[in-house]
């Protein structure tokens, strides 16, 4: 999500991009703006197997450079210089907008151009059906073992077994309310769809949003057969659209940048709505009585992944990346930076050293049950979890995310 200059800048920058595309993080702000993803993306090869990929046994000598496509900010000269210093692998990036700019770039020249990508769960499983990206060797990837369990291997970077990503950073999507305003305290979505607080609700201005509607009544409608947020026959996808049409009549205000949240909630015109944790330590930091909480319908959430070009030129030093930025004190620096969390559970000590009590402030230190409750983001397919062919792609989320707004 992201765009920058200086490091403050590109803080707010990529958290204003993010949001649409994991349109959600760090900076993620005008990423809203620009991950819509296309229909053709989503018309993945469904048909891939892991038995077309070849993945390195070993990492040799640097070939000297290392070409990357990568949100705002994530190759900053804090830990680039360094790594360039210590591997000899000069390091060239290109800050992609969007989820879907990332998946062209990845596609440019033949796929040859760029090394390695840090791309996001709603772009991974399109550049791993289109043959984009290589599978990747854990065993060469010392930090995997020390990674929060539910992010070594997650579906939105590993197919049958395979692994075609490295988990970076991530955050959770929550339920943010101002205590004043809200009382008692929220413990379930069914808040940002009740009329007691009509006038008073913002949420995201994205498809994927479609997810946490659908997370939430896979519980309060369990009749519907609600599985996996991600994967939605047209009936359920229609009862979702529907409690969201009759959520957009209760709505302040939909938010696009992740400053646009914070602005209505620090100025009062919203008391309560969907937002990550770096709102919620920017309110505070600010004054702001506010709290969160994941609701006991679970919640959704967003993780970024290093991934390997199929045709990477340079994957002796694409690997030594990836090794050198899932170290712990690179995550916590990350993390700090764009208001993320490190997939690395080592970074937790970091990141109270760089700054007291922001381990527990972005819930790096969370204990397991924590991401049992998360549904991280995934592009939506035609294909179920199930094999059946019934579920809706991404276009038809894009097309119902437009007929809720109307």
């Amino acid at each position: 999500m992201p765009c920058r200059g200086k490091p403050e800048m590109h803080r707010n920058i990529r958290r204003e991009v993010r949001l649409v595309g994991r349109a959600a993080p760090p900076d993620p702000r005008r990423k809203f703006a620009c991950t819509h993803i296309r229909a053709t993306a989503v018309a993945l090869s469904l048909a891939f197997t892991a038995a077309n990929a070849q993945e390195m046994t070993a990492i040799g000598p640097g070939e000297g450079a290392l070409n990357i496509v990568a949100w705002e900010g994530y190759a900053q000269d804090d830990w680039a210089k360094p790594f360039e210093q210590q591997t000899g692998c000069k390091l060239h990036h290109k800050y992609a907008g969007s989820s879907d700019e990332m998946v062209a770039l990845m596609r440019q020249g033949g796929g040859g151009l760029y090394d390695v990508v840090s791309a996001s769960g709603d772009a991974s499983l399109r550049l791993i059906f289109g043959h984009n990206v290589a599978p990747i060797n854990i065993s060469l990837i010392p930090a995997w073992k020390d990674f929060v369990p539910d992010l070594q291997s997650p579906p939105f970077n590993t197919v049958k077994g395979v692994h075609y990503g490295v988990s970076y950073e991530w955050g959770p999507n929550v339920l943010l309310w101002n205590t004043d305003k809200i009382k008692p305290p929220p413990d379930s979505w069914s808040a940002i769809y009740d009329q007691a607080n009509a006038g008073q609700i913002t949420v995201p201005d994205n498809a994927i949003q479609i997810a946490d509607a659908a997370l939430y009544l896979s519980k309060a409608k369990p009749q519907l057969g609600i599985t996996d947020p991600f994967e939605l026959t047209q009936q359920q996808m229609d009862a979702v659209v529907a409690l969201l049409q009759q959520q957009k009549t209760l709505l302040k205000k939909y938010w696009s940048l992740a400053s646009d949240a914070v602005d209505l909630f620090r100025n009062g015109d919203a008391a309560i709505g969907a937002a990550w944790p770096y709102m919620t330590n920017t309110l505070r930091d600010a004054g702001a009585h506010v709290a969160e909480t994941i609701p006991r319908e679970g919640a959704t959430g967003w993780a970024d992944s290093w991934m390997l070009s199929a045709h990477a030129q340079h994957p002796n030093c694409a690997y030594m990346w990836i090794n050198f930025v899932t170290t712990p004190h690179v995550q916590a620096q990350q993390a700090l930076s764009f208001g993320e969390t490190p997939a690395n559970t080592k970074a937790c000590a970091e990141m109270d050293k760089l700054s007291a009590g922001s381990c527990a402030k972005y819930h790096a230190d969370a204990p397991a049950d924590y991401f049992k409750r998360i549904s991280f983001w995934k592009t939506p397919v035609r294909q179920c979890g199930n094999g059946e062919n019934t579920c809706l792609d991404y276009s038809a989320w894009q097309q119902a995310w437009q007929l809720v707004k109307g």
